[in-house]
């Protein structure tokens, strides 16, 4: 089995696992995610968090996000272009939601395009050692990259539940690995600039 071939398997697996979790119950594990992280993350006010709005089975990360605009942190959500590009949308109170590809929504094209220095990212499967499987498409990688390429060192936080982890992702040279991790039961740390 090719590298490609494990994680498309790896990747099934997992986001099934998260299919099965009932909504109350990922609700509760949502709102536990924002009571582990909403004051653990270091950053200064005025800082740019890209987050982003549930999808499927996803974790609700809006009460976590609240918690970062009410520390001073200025929110942003991905929006994807085309196949190969997201940028970040500002997300500001009481803005119109619109759809932006991918079943996602956010705010429509006159919303302010930031570049986030913190990114909560989804993603289908990760590791003890902060390695992650996206959804397959590679828009965040090229996201990361693209912020890269401007001189800037986003710090990656994934999103997941426990029952998304494996013992090992099998990884390859381009692969970025994440900062943190945050489930359900807690926030691990895998750089020190966090804490």
């Amino acid at each position: 089995m090719t590298s490609r071939e494990l994680k498309a398997q790896l990747r099934a697996e997992r986001l099934a696992l998260r299919d099965a979790i009932p909504e109350e119950a990922r609700i509760e594990m949502s709102l536990a995610m924002a009571e582990h992280a909403g004051e653990a993350i270091a950053f200064d006010p005025g800082t740019i968090i890209s987050g982003f709005l549930p999808i499927r089975s996803e974790a609700d990360l809006r009460p976590l996000m609240a918690r970062f605009q009410a520390r001073g942190a200025r929110l942003c959500v991905p929006a994807i272009l085309d196949r190969q590009t997201i940028v970040f949308r500002e997300l500001v109170r009481g803005a119109p939601l619109v759809s932006t590809g991918f079943g996602t929504s956010g705010p429509g094209p006159d919303a302010p395009i930031l570049d986030p220095e913190i990114l909560l990212v989804p993603l289908s499967v990760f590791d003890k050692r902060g390695h992650r499987i996206g959804y397959g498409a590679g828009h965040y990688d090229r996201a990361i990259d693209r912020l890269k390429q401007k001189g800037m060192h986003p710090k990656l936080i994934g999103i997941a539940f426990d029952c998304q982890e494996v013992a090992h992702v099998p990884d390859e040279p381009h692969d970025v690995s994440l900062d943190a991790i945050l489930t359900e039961s807690g926030l691990r740390f895998f750089a020190s600039w966090i804490g």
